[in-house]
């Protein structure tokens, strides 16, 4: 039982991981289809994650009042008719509508699918069990492109989407059966004002950077959006410190482990949203692989992430969470640096072999932060840790992307417009760096950190008068 759980949910995110990134190699046939161009489609990716950002806050909320399970088996209904909707979309105004009705899904799915399985699991089983929901997010970014390639390819666009539906029913069919009954809980009435100001300050941003990273708008529209999200979310400050139960509960920051895990993990997943966007990039414009070889390459990174899950429960319990997540955060940005190494002439299996490290590092560093960030919370204050950690998490991969992509454009307006290799390797550099800061915030931490969930424990000193 305490493995079925994790394993639904991740199933469940693992449609969702892979459909955020799936149509990013179909968009050309897509546009063709619907009669726009490829440019103004991505309006529709900039639609999902604003999407995101807006609901994702209310999540704990509605898990509270309506009961975890039910909101869980809604949100998968809400992403598979938004899937259906993308599919039979005609127009340029109906895909985009489309992608962000997935989104209102996909905003619950997450967060309150980690809410069941914080609330399902003992703390002491915490790491193994969020163990299985890291697969999703670190392979669903990777197996996307190459699958969506293949559908749109050797079948129709049109599939990328309908896809979902069985695998949907078959989640909430799942979920019905197996996912821990959750009663309604007693929770007082929505902070309307809270969400309205979380949502403008969240997607003002992630909109705001989704468009000068990838500028289907003039950037100057994105700057814009990114300074009135940071004003607004500003204004979230000053309301939620007159609130007795805002929103997002930001006094949670209070606690040491929980603000190392949220900021010092956020800025790990600054480099590490980049490098989805950043190597197929490289592989397709730098080696003139097909998308199909890129992804092949890639895909390593699935097997890591799989495969260090057997040994990610056992390591925190015998190092802790402190030294783990130090050296975690730097061997995974070392390999991240190591990427801006790579050329035309390096050997694939060389590539295929640091890929892979990569992989086992970064599944066992995000299983490490995800549970770390729930080893001092309360049961009770669960509902509220859980949105603001999903907030953090796509704010950073947003930032990630669009710091990869301003720096592939300021090299290639030095070298007179043209996007070189070196260009490549100083962003994968810069964005290692980053990450590597992260070690900072867990060097803070005690020693002992976390050992509620790790079963870490310190060697006991001996008494006075033992024998030596």
């Amino acid at each position: 039982m305490q493995r079925t759980v994790p394993l639904i949910l991740a199933v469940a995110l693992f449609m969702e991981n892979m459909d955020s990134t799936v149509i990013a190699t179909s968009l050309p046939a897509i546009a063709k289809d619907i009669e726009t161009s490829p440019i103004a489609l991505k309006l529709a990716l900039t639609a999902y994650l604003v999407s995101l950002a807006i609901f994702i806050p209310i999540s704990g909320w509605m898990a509270d009042r309506y009961g975890a399970k039910n909101i869980f088996r809604a949100a998968i209904a809400v992403f598979v008719v938004g899937s259906v909707a993308c599919a039979i979309s005609n127009s340029l105004e109906a895909f985009v509508g489309a992608r962000f009705l997935q989104g209102m899904g996909g905003a619950m799915m997450t967060p309150v699918g980690r809410l069941v399985l914080v609330r399902s699991t003992p703390k002491s089983e915490l790491v193994a069990a969020m163990s299985w929901l890291t697969v999703p997010a670190l392979v669903g970014p990777l197996v996307g492109p190459p699958v969506g390639g293949f559908i749109t390819t050797y079948l129709s666009w049109h599939w990328i989407f309908l896809i979902n539906v069985p695998i949907g029913i078959l989640g909430i069919v799942l979920a019905t059966r197996f996912l821990p009954a959750s009663e309604p809980a007693n929770t007082p009435p929505l902070d309307f004002m809270g969400f309205m100001l979380s949502g403008l300050a969240a997607s003002g941003v992630v909109f705001g950077l989704s468009v000068v990273s990838l500028p289907a708008l003039p950037p100057a529209v994105g700057f814009a959006t990114v300074a009135a999200g940071i004003v607004s979310g500003l204004f979230y400050l000053a309301h939620a410190k007159r609130k007795t139960r805002p929103l997002l509960a930001l006094d949670l920051f209070g606690n040491q482990v929980f603000r190392a895990s949220v900021l010092g993990g956020g800025l790990f997943r600054i480099g590490i949203g980049a490098v989805p966007f950043l190597l197929p990039l490289m592989f397709q414009l730098a080696f003139d692989l097909t998308p199909f070889q890129s992804g092949m390459i890639t895909f390593v990174t699935a097997i890591g992430a799989i495969g260090m899950k057997f040994a990610t429960a056992w390591l925190f319990r015998t190092v802790g969470f402190r030294r783990v997540l130090i050296a975690g955060s730097l061997i995974a940005a070392l390999s991240i640096a190591v990427y801006g190494l790579f050329t035309p002439q390096t050997p694939y299996l060389v590539m295929i072999a640091v890929i892979l490290i990569g992989g086992f590092i970064r599944s066992m560093f995000f299983t490490g932060v995800n549970a770390l960030a729930y080893a001092d919370i309360a049961p009770e204050d669960t509902s509220r840790a859980t949105p603001i950690t999903a907030v953090a998490q796509q704010l950073c991969i947003a930032l990630g992307v669009a710091l990869a992509g301003g720096i592939l454009e300021v090299q290639a307006n030095m070298n007179g417009g043209v996007l070189t290799l070196s260009a490549f390797h100083m962003a994968f550099f810069i964005v290692a760096a980053v990450s590597a800061s992260a070690c900072f915030w867990f060097y803070r931490l005690s020693p002992d950190a976390g050992s509620s969930v790790s079963g870490h424990r310190l060697p006991s000193m001996k008494a006075p008068g033992s024998d030596d």
